[in-house]
Order: structure tokens, then sequence, then C-alpha cells
């Protein structure tokens, strides 16, 4: 094990624009890493200097070891040792799959290409169309074909460019698990770009979210949904409502539905401050897992808005006060718009902000 892939304090910039602000995260070996972020954050620029098709204006970027991008030097692309797989696959419409597969491959001998040819398609589950050609198979087949080609030389890395982005949303989410699958099957290190945060927490290891040029939060999915760095990252991933909150102790905060328990915001808690911030006003977010529909509770909450799910409705829901919350709850719950249904809170991580202003 090692670190196959590392960015430090890389800058990009157009023209008086800059697009990557002081970048910087490390891939480990076999691991699958993903950029995430809305659209102008950076990060298919941060993609494409890592492939070595922009410049960076300070920082590094080494591979293997290797540095491939500083200020004044650049490794050529093809030099790099990637695979790239992009949206629209870029397949070769007049080969058929396995001379698709073998085309990174030339210069090998033909034994050792014909196995690694079919080695891939058993890999991919298409052993069955390697005499077809592209326009023959679906959207998913040929997006497997795609990342079964970038696979064949069998890259230091694979760089992943919104892959999924022209599929459709059943597809997209089966797709990037059999492509996680695959990737863990060839132990290739993957970093992929993606505005889709399902596909980021379906198919990666670990996620960067990146926001004005920078990642604002490295870490596992988990982490990134319930224990946000700051308050874009609680925004941005996942769904949930913030409610008003106090702090009471080190542990305690109080919102309107009862008293909860967990690690309290440091800016509320200032070094050496005997009190532990009592008394601070916070903003408690609460995710739709946190709030349990029960209909023992003697704490009722208006249904406002349904949206149903299939399994789940998500429900926002009026609290007594006169915040909102948002529950997910079992269909078999089906509740009228304007009904008071009852509710708990179960809370086992705190995601807490101090107040602005």
């Amino acid at each position: 094990m090692g670190q196959e892939l590392i960015v430090r304090h890389a800058r990009h910039r157009y023209g008086a624009r800059a697009v990557l602000n002081d970048l910087s995260f490390a891939l480990e070996s076999g691991e699958i890493g993903c950029l995430l972020g809305p659209s102008g954050c950076g990060k298919t620029t941060a993609l494409r200097a890592i492939a070595g098709f922009e410049p960076l204006t300070a920082g590094e970027i080494l591979i293997r070891g290797r540095v491939v991008s500083r200020p004044g030097h650049s490794l050529a692309p093809e030099q790099r040792r990637l695979g790239m797989v992009f949206q629209d696959y870029s397949l070769f419409p007049h080969l058929t799959v396995a001379r698709n597969l073998a085309f990174g491959l030339g210069g090998r001998p033909r034994r050792e290409r014909e196995a690694r040819v079919a080695e891939l398609l058993e890999t991919v589950g298409l052993k069955d169309y390697a005499a077809a050609f592209p326009h023959e198979l679906s959207g998913g087949q040929q997006q497997r074909v795609a990342l079964a080609r970038a696979l064949a030389p069998r890259p230091a890395l694979l760089l992943m460019d919104e892959p999924f982005s022209n599929l459709d949303v059943e597809l997209r989410e089966k797709l990037s698990l059999e492509v996680r699958d695959i990737l863990k099957h060839e132990a290739t290190t993957a970093l992929l770009v993606t505005h889709d945060q399902h596909e980021a927490f379906a198919m990666a290891d670990v996620v960067g979210v990146m926001r004005d040029g920078a990642i604002e939060q490295w870490d596992t999915p988990y982490n990134l949904y319930h224990q946000p760095a700051n308050r874009f990252i609680a925004d941005f991933i996942g769904q949930g409502v913030f409610v008003p909150g106090t702090v009471l102790n080190s542990t305690h905060v109080e919102i309107e539905l009862g008293i909860l328990r967990g690690a309290i915001p440091g800016a509320c808690a200032p070094e050496g401050c005997a009190r532990c911030g009592q008394g601070c006003r916070v903003d408690v977010l609460l995710r739709p897992d946190d709030i349990v529909h029960d209909d023992a509770s003697p704490l009722l909450a208006v249904v406002e808005h349904k949206a149903f799910r299939g399994a789940d409705i998500l429900y926002t829901l009026r609290l007594p006060a006169g915040g909102r919350a948002l529950s997910l709850v079992p269909s078999h719950h089906n509740h009228a718009i304007g009904e008071k249904i009852g509710i708990r809170l179960d809370v086992d991580h705190v995601v807490a902000f101090r107040t602005e202003g």
C-alpha cells in the first residue's frame, strides 16, 4: 500500500479567475475517491489537471511518487499511465467490443492481448458480446465497455468524469455499484468527478466536497453525512432542516422537540470557558431519519407536504412552535396533508453550528 495520487496546494487560473485554489488531497493504492460539488466548483478542472490537460500555476501533482505537474513542468497525458472514462464513452463505432478493449494493448504479444480482453469481458459481464458493435449495446453496456477499455492496460490511476450522467437514475445507481465491484476486483485506484452525491456515496471510499476550487472536507461518505465540517457541507449533503437550539452544557443542547446529547460545536465553547458555551445559540440540523413517526408519542406535528417514494414517504412537518422538519416514514403510514401525527426524536449524531449574527 502507498499513495498513488498526491495533489499538493494546486492552483490554476483562467485569466484573473482562480479555478483551483490551494487544492490538496491524496489517494491510497486501490482506493476509490470522488470530487463532489456543484457546477463551477472546480472539480472537472482538477481532473483535467491530474490528466495533464491543464497546467498548474502553483503546487504539484504526483502519481506513484513521480511529479507529473508543477509550474513550468507538465508530463504529457500519454506518459502518466492513466485510464480515462468520459461522459460520452468515446467508443470506436467501427470496432467490435473485443477490438475496442484491445485498442490500448498495442505492442503486446497477441496471446497476452487476447487473454486480457477475455478476462475483462468476463469481469464486466459482457463475454457474450465480444463480436458486437457499440451501436448494438445498451447505454449501460457501452459504459462497461468504456470502463473495460480504460482498465485494459492496467493504469496506475483511473479518472472518471461524470461517467453515468447520460443514464437514467435507476440504471445509474445499479451501474455505479457494479463499477465499484469491478474496480475493487481489479485493485484499481480511481478518482471520480460528479455532482450526484448518491453516485459518489455508492462508489467512493472517500469523498472530497469542493467549493470555490478547494476541498471543504475530505472524508468517508458516512462522516460527511453525520459529521459535516461546516454548514455548507451540512446543507449540500443529504436533506435536512436547521432548527434553533440552546446549548445547556458541553454535551447537551435543547431544541423545541427536546434535549439532544452529543458533541457541542467548539465555537460555542472557547478555550478556557468554564461554562462550556452555556446559553450559546446554535442551529441544529435534523435529518429525515432523526424524526421518527410514533403514534404513541404525545408530541404532535402537522403534515404540510408529502412526497411518495415507493417504500417511504418523505413528510414535511410543521412543528408545534412553527418550525419545520422532515421525516422519512414507511409508506404504509399514509397520512393526509393537514393531519397531525405523533413524532419522536431519534438523533445519534448532533450536528450544530453557532447561529450566525
